[in-house]
């Protein structure tokens, strides 16, 4: 398999993470230094390790439930996977998520990729178990910021940069479920579009033919189909993915607390979907995008917070959720590398 997956990250593609990482790197280290590094140092200064190590748990919890609605998800496709084996999978393939530009937009195909190599499924079928996992988690997404937004409604109007992540998390409340049900809806519209894009690609090279992509747009609609059939497997996942969705959000609670701030569980949960949208920026996980919005909606949103003091626990937060996560996913992967 280690030759299979080389083949799928080309070199290319590897050389723009790195280059990704260094770039999100030297801004970060600029951004800090801007805020004061004595000032950042001094905040961390003081980091309690026990509410480190509660987020880390956290983290781990958070995956190891989104991997359980993965299995369901999988389930239904008549992909039965023990959860000791999948739940190091969906480590990796978190892994390969999280290293991915664009952050959690870009790595959906070859998470795919590493599903149907390690569990034997076809890349179709692990690609709808993807894709839907991914929509399941958008509905905990939208209903978590629902509600932290409405409590800062009526506690005082938002400040300007929080009103338009508000305004964003609104369309994408309203604009994503709608994508998708048109998409479902007039599906063979949407077969006709891909077979049109395609076609002038088919008759230059011999890689790609108009039938064969037609043949793996009809296997996915139908693994979709299957899925969708399944409407008590459906409410399984989507328990899981609102639990593995709190532990998603607790790592912030929990950085603040590392530090001695006072932010509320509720404001957590409008700042971290909020600060995900970042994570669309074109850097591996939304690296310095994600930490630039944590500090600016901690500073407008937490009374008496500093730069500096909202710097650190931005740096917390990522190091329990987002490089803790790289380092057990980096260790999956290459489990997943030995077994295969």
């Amino acid at each position: 398999m280690s030759r299979e997956v080389l083949e799928f990250v080309d070199r290319e593609t590897a050389a723009k993470t790195l280059l990704g990482f260094l770039i999100a790197g030297i801004l970060l280290y600029l951004f800090a230094a801007g805020i004061g590094l004595g000032e950042v140092s001094r905040a961390l200064s003081d980091a309690d390790p026990r509410w480190l190590a509660a987020g880390c748990l956290s983290t781990l919890l958070c995956l190891a439930l989104w991997g359980k609605a993965w299995q369901v998800v999988l389930g239904v496709a008549g992909i039965e996977v023990p959860y000791r084996r999948l739940v190091v999978t969906y480590f990796a393939a978190t892994f390969a998520n999280y290293v991915t530009p664009l952050g959690q937009a870009g790595g959906e195909p070859f998470i795919a990729y590493v599903l149907s190599r390690d569990t034997g499924a076809t890349y179709e079928d692990s690609l709808a178990s993807v894709v839907t996992a991914d929509l399941l988690n958008l509905l905990p997404f939208f209903s978590f910021s629902a509600v932290g937004m409405s409590v800062l409604l009526v506690q005082a109007e938002l400040p300007p940069i929080a009103e338009g992540l508000a305004r964003g998390l609104l369309l994408m409340a309203v604009g994503v479920p709608a994508i998708v049900a048109g998409a479902w809806r007039y599906r063979e519209w949407v077969r006709g579009g891909v077979l049109r894009v395609v076609a002038p690609v088919a008759r230059i090279t011999d890689r790609v033919s108009v039938d064969g992509v037609g043949r793996r747009v009809d296997d996915l609609f139908d693994a979709f189909d299957r899925i969708a059939r399944d409407r008590v497997a459906l409410v399984k996942a989507i328990v899981f993915a609102y639990a593995g969705w709190v532990f998603f959000a607790l790592p912030l609670y929990a950085a603040a607390q590392t530090l001695g701030e006072p932010v509320g569980l509720l404001l957590v949960l409008f700042i971290v979907p909020a600060s995900t949208l970042a994570g669309l920026t074109p850097s591996p996980g939304g690296l310095g995008g994600v930490e630039f919005a944590l500090v600016a909606l901690l500073v407008a949103l937490v009374p008496g917070i500093g730069t500096a003091a909202a710097l650190a626990i931005a740096l917390v937060y990522r190091l329990m959720s987002y490089w803790f996560a790289l380092l057990v996913g980096g260790g999956a992967a290459v489990a997943v590398l030995v077994r295969s």
